[in-house]
């Protein structure tokens, strides 16, 4: 890989699991995600490892350094073409900016399951994703059944560029009609960032006179964990669930400081979606979409979500679709 570092250095990390290329005879998978620190794509990254380990598949990672450079992740595309994998796992930083780049890897006549946020054009192999609007109708039916169905709410949206928010914004209103009685006092982006979200739960905590908030539905974890900074912060509590399943989410119930998270961590989308390539690639029957199910971790299950995403056991293809 020596021969373009100097490109790759001020665009992407990649990351290789396995043997030297050296192999002839070993498959390979190039996987794109998003940025390094996006803590989805570090449990899919996570999950395809998983599964690539296990039946020898050589694994290349193309993250470019930010969630949101489009020309940067086609510019990777490019370079990944020239190694000719035998498959690619592709989630795409913006799903319209990406669809010639993914129309040029089917045109190359290699497999492209597509991961997580859905393309908008193109023709994908194979998509494995998750329902965002379900899993955020279950996290908030959780929230208001704990609100006793009644009070004032806050929401914490994500940016509505990014696939996941519009639909997870959907789940929770969908939500809100079954629950008539429960006022939202406050609903606003805060960017799927912690600071973001601290801030405008503090700033909403100084109003003169303060409101009375019962609820905080944050459409991620780390607006969740923001929340929770910020009623510290005022020396005060209120029942608060994020969507991610992420540990330190489960660490925050464990503790009482949050109610429950979405599990939405990429990890089963990861291992799955490699189960699909694999198949492909043995010239095995393999589904042309699989939704994988969430479930809501609260203090019922949390064990379960105790060990990192690194570490955690792949569902299966059977496990998820049911055959």
């Amino acid at each position: 890989m020596k021969r373009h570092a100097s490109w790759l250095a001020a665009a992407t990390t990649i990351l290789m699991l396995g043997p030297s290329p050296g192999n002839a005879q070993q498959q390979t998978l190039a996987v794109f995600t998003k940025s390094l620190g996006n803590p989805v794509a570090k449990g899919t990254r996570s999950g395809v490892d998983n599964v690539a380990k296990a039946n020898n598949i050589k694994v290349f990672h193309y993250i470019p350094t930010s969630a949101d450079n489009a020309p940067q992740q086609t510019g990777l595309v490019e370079e990944a073409l020239k190694q000719k994998p035998d498959a690619i796992l592709f989630t795409p930083v913006d799903v319209k900016a990406l669809v010639p780049a993914a129309t040029k890897i089917t045109a190359a006549g290699i497999p492209l399951i597509n991961v997580g946020d859905r393309l908008a054009g193109g023709t994908a192999t194979a998509f494995v994703g998750t329902d965002d609007q379900g899993v955020a109708l279950a996290t908030a039916r959780t929230l208001f059944q704990a609100m006793g169905g009644k009070g004032n709410l806050v929401i914490l949206e994500g940016p509505p560029n990014i696939p996941t928010a519009p639909a997870r914004l959907e789940g929770f209103k969908a939500a809100l009609k079954e629950f008539p009685d429960i006022k939202v006092i406050l609903s606003k982006n805060a960017n799927y960032a912690r600071p973001s979200a601290s801030d405008l739960i503090k700033a909403t905590l100084r109003l003169n006179p303060p409101p009375q908030i019962d609820g905080v539905l944050a459409a991620n974890d780390a607006m969740a964990f923001g929340a929770v900074e910020a009623f510290k912060a005022a020396n005060k509590k209120t029942l608060i669930v994020g969507i991610n399943g992420s540990k330190e989410a489960v660490d925050y119930i464990k503790s009482g400081d949050m109610l429950a998270s979405g599990d939405y961590s990429g990890q089963p989308e990861g291992c799955v979606a490699a189960e699909v390539a694999l198949r492909l690639l043995r010239k095995e029957e393999a589904p042309k979409e699989i939704v994988v199910k969430s479930v809501v971790v609260d203090k019922s299950n949390y064990q379960d979500f105790e060990t990192s995403v690194d570490r955690r056991p792949c569902p299966t293809i059977a496990s998820v679709v049911g055959k």
